[in-house]
């Protein structure tokens, strides 16, 4: 950290936004609403293709107020564009009108596929978060709508220029939805007005568990042959802190984000634990990815309360996947099973007994899935030019789930004003990157990258 530089305190950025110089040119007056009649055709592009990607595109497809339509796409891999393309259109036949000429592969091809738009159509990012202030800067030069992937940063400098951004979009009436589907759980949504009405009275301690063998692409192998480090790192993005936050921000943070949400709050500060226990192939091969096996972090709030998060990704263990909280008068379950999995319920002991319920969320079969209820939301938004930002949000997630982070890869107790205000830089000059540009990453002689050193390395995480 700079101790030298002034510091930027945690209340306010929490209260401001994070009021730092605009990074994208503003227009001198806001937009007209857009695409308010409520049936003109909305045109949407997917820049980042696999994963949720496709998933945020389907959703995008199946709202049912007014027309919409997918209309280009952008990605780095052919293979994934191909895939999810084909995907959608045997879907979607009628609503997916993406031609040769308007499937961009590339570094440089979010700007073709913004290109394809006009303002007030919506540009949806699911790339991995390094590029995401970089896609967002255009997007709102372009004047279009965003719905953007979780987790949004990995880091403090690009925390603040995403700050900066959101309030250029506000300034610019543009809508802009953040992948943090629980605060669209119609479930919790529920939960949270009970438990700030003090039905379990004063919450005194949550936890959050996600525990469960390797997903994704938590491990990987040193690189290749016929594949450029760069490359390599983004496709295995979950395997990289400066390309996903790790698998801590990118599994985590739905759990870090309701928590946060049920107690109006976000922790200050995290101390943690960590290790690398099983790094190794069943064929003898060290994996070289940056993630650690195990995370166990206590969060405090400013009252003082404790959030206790544990991870683990391991084959053969307990697999617990929850969140609950308690209360002075009882304790609530905010997810039963998964990110936000139903029911959501209270009880009026510390024990989740069926005796002791008082209440447990029942939600209509349309609104079950969170997922489609954020674009739903982010559509009637549009649709009725209601003020709708969720990034200033997503960047305090964000922000919340890299303290944890850092505290376990550091060995340190680190503080959100810290987290906030550390120079480390994961992707710099990610903007410039081409197909031929060197990675953030540069791995040894026997192909390991950096990782963490508790203890060692101590005022960055490798």
């Amino acid at each position: 950290m700079n101790s030298s530089q002034a510091s930027t305190s945690r209340r306010e950025f929490i209260k401001t936004g994070g009021k730092t110089a605009a990074l994208s040119a503003l227009a001198n007056v806001a937009m007209p609403p857009v695409h308010a009649a409520g049936s003109d055709l909305i045109q949407v592009v997917l820049v980042g293709c696999g994963g949720r990607g496709g998933g945020a595109a389907a959703n995008a497809l199946s709202v049912k107020r007014g027309p919409v339509k997918l209309v280009a796409m952008a990605d780095v891999f052919p293979e994934r564009l191909a895939s999810d393309l084909n995907k959608l259109k045997q879907r979607f036949p009628s609503q997916v009108d993406v031609p040769p000429d308007r499937q961009f592969l590339g570094f440089d091809a979010y700007r073709k596929a913004m290109d394809c738009l006009k303002p007030g159509d919506i540009a949806i990012f699911a790339t991995p978060l390094a590029f995401r202030w970089v896609h967002f800067t255009y997007a709102i030069q372009k004047g279009l709508n965003v719905f953007m992937e979780k987790p949004l940063t990995a880091d403090g400098p690009t925390s603040k220029r995403m700050l900066a951004l959101a309030q250029d979009a506000s300034a610019k009436n543009l809508k802009v939805g953040v992948g943090l589907m629980s605060r669209h759980s119609r479930a919790l949504q529920e939960l949270a007005d009970r438990v700030h009405n003090g039905e379990i009275g004063e919450i005194v301690l949550q936890r959050g568990y996600r525990m469960h063998g390797p997903v994704g692409y938590f491990q990987s192998l040193p690189k290749p042959a016929g594949i450029t480090d760069l490359l390599y790192q983004v496709q295995r993005f979950h395997s990289f802190i400066w390309a996903s936050g790790g698998c801590y921000n990118d599994f985590y943070i739905h759990i870090i984000d309701h928590l946060g949400w049920m107690k109006n709050a976000w922790p200050v500060k995290a101390q943690a634990l960590g290790g690398r226990h099983y790094k190794v192939s069943p064929e003898g091969v060290a994996y070289v990815d940056q993630n650690l096996d195990v995370y166990s972090v206590e969060y405090t709030y400013p009252d003082g309360t404790k959030f206790f998060l544990d991870g683990r990704c391991m084959n053969g263990c307990e697999r617990i996947y929850m969140s609950r909280l308690h209360g002075t008068k009882g304790m609530g379950v905010a997810s039963k099973k998964g990110d936000c999995g139903l029911p959501s319920s209270l009880y009026k002991s510390q024990m989740a007994n069926p005796s002791d319920l008082i209440w447990e969320s029942k939600v209509s079969p349309a609104e079950k899935d969170p997922y489609q209820n954020e674009w739903n939301d982010l559509m009637d938004a549009i649709r009725d030019d209601k003020p709708y930002n969720e990034v200033k949000r997503g960047v305090e997630a964000s922000l919340v789930s890299s303290m944890g982070r850092m505290a376990a890869n550091t060995g340190r107790e680190i503080t959100f004003d810290e987290m906030l205000n550390c120079e480390h830089d994961m992707a710099p000059d990610v903007e410039k990157f081409t197909m031929d540009s060197p990675a953030p990453l540069v791995a040894d002689a026997k192909g390991r990258y950096p990782v963490p050193q508790p203890g060692i390395v101590t005022t960055r995480e490798y």
